[in-house]
């Protein structure tokens, strides 16, 4: 985000409510059981997802998008933001991608499966605002081929131009073919807006320079978590995003940021009040205590301190970055009564 404007240091003592996300920004995985004790398939503490929620709205996350990484789970993240008044992605994420095949009444169904649920909640509260998370990723072959990926990653294409929804967007090891993809399906230039789409976002972006300058040139955004922001290559590929086409995240409950990421440098200057609401402290599972996070555990909070990254990183202001974040995540998603 190369920009010229050089921030005063701020001071210890900041007013945290002037500095607002919409859920991550961009993205949560609420459908996780970690959000309701549950860790590696064991039970390790109580639900504590509405103390989740609290901490979330106390550190400034007015709204959240939840993700749908597989018919089932776009079913679960529809439930959740209805419920909650959020909203929620419709999609198979690429390791998911031979769920299509393995369907009853094979891929076809899946995909109206999937269209279907588009059908009914793309409208009201709780609806879903955008296509995914779908993509490629070569760093998982073992979960789904590269084939079987390419193949459903073009039928759910289909779906983001057929309802005008944006798209968001998973990448792994796979840039060549993913850019390809896009550009033979219609999303080469604009976001696809000559073919009915609505462009999109790249999620948890872990690429180079040149990659990125590629995606946005497309019309692309590109988001950031903690992953984004692990080596001094990923840094200098996250200062190169333009203002209007970067998304901040976390990606909850992967991601984290953590104390041997070169972010690090970055974050050791968060003053104190923001701090304790971005970073709350944290138990371990087996000594949990309803109202604190659980270690190991990213959560929605978390955001601001990648904004506070991305401040660090360029001398801009902070509510300027958390400013923008948040009109460009309205601006894609149609999230216009955030305003």
């Amino acid at each position: 985000m190369p920009v010229t404007v050089i921030a005063a240091k701020p001071a210890e003592a900041v007013d945290a409510s002037k500095f607002r996300y919409i859920g991550d920004d961009v993205i949560v995985n609420l459908t996780d059981p970690v959000f309701r004790g549950y860790h590696h398939g064991r039970q390790k503490h109580e639900d504590d997802f509405e103390s989740m929620l609290e901490r979330a709205r106390a550190a400034g996350v007015k709204s959240m998008i939840i993700t749908g990484g597989s018919l089932h789970e776009s079913r679960e993240a529809l439930k959740l933001a209805e419920d909650h008044n959020l909203y929620a992605t419709i999609g198979c994420h690429p390791t998911r991608s031979a769920e299509f095949d393995k369907f009853r009444g094979g891929p076809e169904a899946y995909l109206k499966a999937l269209d279907d649920l588009l059908a009914e909640r793309t409208k009201g509260k709780g609806r879903a605002v955008a296509v995914g998370e779908c993509g490629l990723d070569y760093d998982r072959t073992h979960f789904a081929s590269p084939e079987v990926q390419k193949k459903h990653f073009r039928s759910q294409l289909a779906l983001a131009k057929k309802y005008s929804l944006p798209l968001f967007l998973h990448s792994r090891s796979a840039h060549q073919d993913f850019v390809t993809i896009l550009r033979e399906e219609g999303f080469g230039e604009d976001g696809g807006k000559a073919v009915g789409g609505k462009g999109g976002v790249v999620h948890s972006f872990t690429g180079t320079v040149e990659e990125v300058k590629e995606l946005m040139d497309m019309g692309f955004h590109i988001g950031v978590n903690g992953c984004s922001l692990k080596t001094e290559e990923n840094l200098a590929t996250a200062k190169s995003i333009r203002p209007e086409k970067f998304m901040i995240e976390t990606d909850a409950p992967w991601c984290s940021l953590t104390s041997t990421h070169a972010s690090k440098v970055h974050l050791d200057s968060l003053p104190a009040t923001l701090k304790s609401l971005y970073f709350p402290p944290a138990t371990k599972p087996e000594q949990f205590v309803l109202g604190k996070p659980v270690k190991g555990r990213n959560e929605p909070t978390a955001v601001g301190g990648v904004a506070w990254v991305i401040h660090g990183l360029n001398n801009v202001p902070f509510d300027k970055v958390t400013e923008k974040a948040w009109k460009n995540t309205v601006e894609l998603f149609g999230l216009h009564e955030l305003k």
